[in-house]
């Protein structure tokens, strides 16, 4: 599979013993807290208010940044007929 993919076998297994990053983990954490905020709103929060719950956490993250994690956590906020 290493020569078929051109990768040394010691990347390879340097690969699978590897620890996340700490960015790999703030995602993580983040995309934890976005599934708890959303699932406390019951589904009626958006990016920008998931962004305000954050930042009132203490946490420093754009809207940007949560709708492209809901995007991918498959999160879409329910609005309500007035």
């Amino acid at each position: 599979m290493c020569s078929v993919l051109h990768v040394s076998r010691s990347g390879y297994y340097k690969w699978l013993t590897r620890k996340p990053s700490s960015s790999e983990k703030r995602r993580i954490m983040l995309e934890k807290r976005i599934q708890y905020y959303f699932k406390k709103s019951k589904q009626h929060y958006g990016s920008p208010s998931i962004t305000e719950d954050l930042r009132k956490e203490g946490h420093t993250v754009s809207s940007r940044t949560v709708s492209r994690l809901m995007k991918k956590l498959g999160l879409q906020s329910r609005s309500e007929r007035k």
